[in-house]
């Protein structure tokens, strides 16, 4: 699948989504939430997907949002904002819920929307010179594309909050420091490091992935008693799957086990 702002490729079990408008900074704007969300409906619904890889072409990551189509836009913005959105967020909502755990690798500056859609990924990889811009505060806007729920999660509310109102800017080494991030790699290794731990989990126990993402994404809105039963629940199903017993019984074989994702 391809279009102007971004293709999907298959490696087999890897998904890869790359964005390709780097003349342009690869901004959100119409044409991509409407790929984004396209592409996201795609892999979500392919069981054979067993990891996705999320990089961009160009210097830069992505400066975010397109704040020339916004101002452009005058009156007519909200009801603009509510379609890009509608197809964005529904597309941030479908990979959180598939099994198949996200990587991403970003070099260069991540700006606003952008920096929301990424803080969603499993593990962000990012390069020496990279730079998280949280950018709404600094145009007079509240935030989207997830980076609410993903910020918090991912930082803790406190210093999520911080990070917004302030406006900051983080560095590669404060955004690891954060929780924005979960590793730095040389900027001449960064998409090989990024497609090796992609590559490992697309060999892993593809279904136990999607049980933990969904445990996890669960576990700031439920009662106590009700997590631990969900977490109940989602153990049986898993015992049940073709790579539970493939993993006993290479643990008892004192072998390396041999997931299908099945």
């Amino acid at each position: 699948m391809t279009n102007p702002s971004m293709r999907l490729e298959r490696d087999g079990a890897l998904a890869r989504i790359i964005f390709t408008q780097a003349d342009r900074g690869n901004p959100i704007d119409g044409e991509f939430c409407s790929a984004f969300g396209d592409i996201a409906d795609d892999i979500s619904e392919d069981r054979s997907v067993r990891a996705v890889l999320i990089t961009a072409e160009g210097k830069n990551f992505s400066f975010g949002g397109d704040v020339r189509k916004f101002q452009a836009a005058k009156e007519d913005l909200p009801k603009l904002i509510k379609e890009w959105t509608r197809d964005l967020h529904v597309g941030i909502a479908r990979l959180q819920r598939m099994d198949a755990p996200i990587v991403a690798a970003i070099q260069g500056i991540c700006t606003g929307g952008m920096t929301g859609t990424i803080a969603g990924s499993d593990i962000v990889l990012v390069e020496p010179s990279t730079k998280f811009v949280a950018a709404y505060a600094g145009i007079g806007y509240s935030n989207d594309a997830s980076s609410s729920v993903m910020f918090a999660r991912r930082m803790g509310i406190a210093r999520a909050k911080r990070f917004l109102i302030m406006n900051e800017i983080l560095d590669a080494d404060a955004a690891v420091a954060a929780g924005l991030a979960d590793e730095i790699a040389p900027a001449d290794s960064l998409i090989a490091r990024a497609e090796e731990i992609a590559k490992r989990l697309a060999q892993g126990p593809t279904r136990a992935f999607g049980e933990i993402r969904r445990l996890l994404n669960s576990v700031g809105d439920q009662p106590l008693e009700t997590q631990l039963e969900l977490e109940a629940q989602a153990l049986a199903r898993i015992a049940r799957t073709a790579d539970a017993q493939e993993g006993l019984t290479a643990f008892v074989e004192k072998r390396k086990p041999q997931f299908r994702g099945e």
